[in-house]
């Protein structure tokens, strides 16, 4: 193939082309995980599908890794690369919204906040991620598990249809009749396939929710995990609950419930009576609030610019060995700023055939989460180390799978396998050979061709 040049590019791409040096380049190439410092030869910061194209085109003929930004969200900060092309979608923001067909299509460089302030307007939402800032297409691509799973199924289980420029420079549309098996792959199977430049969403009606958050101190930890147990062994799909342990501005260890109710305050107040009854919390709040207020709720606690290393593994259930280790290794923590959270799953989720997506957890109800956060980059070993750690102690109690989207940086890719059953990685491998063969899309959690 005929070497371009970067002038070449320049005059068929409609978008923003950002190189070292250049006003903007510094600002593009941040992530929301700060320990992720790599510096591309170029970032495309594309408008239109056809710059996606164009942007391909270019990389392949130089030769150059690609890698594929969203939000710039994920865990792992694979949408970055050293010395490579980054095509950017963050120009590729718009959310329409088909209130009577009770749709939206979005672009892939939309965010969680972006899309919610659009579907709010019409009374209507999806499951989407719980930090704002997050993008619709790593979160929805990976799975994507937020407040309205279990009414609604995950991100990916509302993903009715996408627009995907795939590694031979076409335009492919795809959704359950039309290129099946890849829209198939595209629901859990992370960012292999394709540069998926609109997702197309299936919407509900939901513009409030009885939700917040209740905080006790740690040293009520076990307890309050115990209550979290037993109230979410038996909620109905209306109810999701997830339980963090961290710090409080104030440096003192807490652990809390976010609460979201899908539904009244009369039923959401029944449904948490046990969490009510259980203890006066000494911090937070649950009422009735505008769902995009649930969206942005733990925000401010997860906040852009740290150094994070994520790791997560899938429980059926929470004995008290779990609660026991996981409580003493939150009190064993390397930084007050480190995080373990538990996600409730059940629901709708685990009623989609396992075979229908990718995604490949429905027999799972929680999952394990472990953050490791810090600021000084020379600490970084031993926040890691503790990461590990916690997993190693909890790994008893675990299904031994993983959540491809909560896989750290630097980690084997042992651990991408362990997303998925032999069977189901086996078959995402077979629609990579025939989408991507040379494996042009691999600076991901990358499942080779096969």
């Amino acid at each position: 193939m005929t070497v371009l040049s970067l002038g070449d590019f320049a005059k068929e791409f409609r978008g923003n082309l950002l190189v070292p040096q250049t006003d903007g380049y510094e600002a593009a190439r941040k992530l929301w995980n700060g320990m992720i410092d790599r510096r591309p030869a170029c970032i495309a910061r594309c408008k239109t599908a056809a710059d996606v194209q164009a942007a391909l085109r270019f990389a392949t003929a130089n030769n150059l890794q690609i890698a594929i930004k969203g939000g710039g969200h994920d865990a792992a900060g694979l949408s970055l690369c050293d010395d490579g092309l980054v095509i950017d979608l963050h120009d590729m923001r718009d959310v329409v919204v088909d209130a009577e067909r009770r749709i939206a299509r979005a672009g892939g460089g939309a965010t969680w906040a972006d899309f919610d302030r659009a579907t709010a307007a019409h009374g209507l939402a999806t499951t989407g991620g719980a930090i704002s800032s997050t993008g619709i297409a790593g979160l929805t691509l990976g799975g994507g598990l937020g407040w309205l799973m279990r009414s609604y199924g995950l991100a990916c289980d509302n993903m009715i249809g996408a627009t995907v420029v795939t590694a031979d420079g076409a335009i492919v549309h795809t959704n359950d009749s039309e290129q099946s098996d890849l829209l198939w792959a595209l629901r859990g199977g992370g960012g292999n396939f394709g540069v998926v430049t609109e997702f197309e969403f299936a919407l509900h009606p939901v513009s409030t929710v009885f939700g917040g958050m209740l905080v006790y101190p740690l040293q009520w930890a076990k307890d309050v995990l115990r209550v979290y147990r037993d109230v979410t062994a038996a909620a109905s799909d209306a109810l999701t609950v997830f339980a963090v342990m961290t710090h409080s501005p104030d440096g003192h260890g807490v652990i809390a419930l976010a609460i979201c109710y899908n539904g009244s305050v009369e039923d959401g107040e029944r449904a948490i009576k046990p969490i009510r009854d259980f203890a006066t919390p000494v911090a937070g709040s649950v009422g009735l609030i505008p769902y995009t207020a649930l969206q942005t709720m733990l925000d401010a606690g997860l906040p852009p610019g740290l150094n994070v290393h994520w790791r997560s593994e899938f429980v059926t259930s929470i004995p008290d060995p779990l609660i026991t280790a996981a409580v003493e290794s939150y009190e064993d923590a390397s930084s007050p700023l480190n995080v373990i959270l538990i996600e409730q799953l059940g629901g709708a989720v685990n009623r989609v055939a396992r075979d229908a997506a990718a995604f490949d957890h429905r027999d799972s109800h929680y999952n394990f989460v472990i953050i490791g956060r810090w600021t000084d980059p020379a600490t970084a070993d031993a926040h890691v180390a503790w990461a590990r750690e916690t997993s190693d102690s909890v790994k008893p109690f675990t299904t031994g799978r993983v959540y491809v989207n909560y896989i750290g940086a630097g980690e084997a890719p042992d651990r991408v396998r362990a997303a998925f059953s032999p069977e189901k990685f086996s078959e995402l491998a077979k629609v990579k050979t025939k989408y991507d063969p040379q494996n042009i899309f691999r600076i991901n959690q990358n499942i080779p061709p096969g």
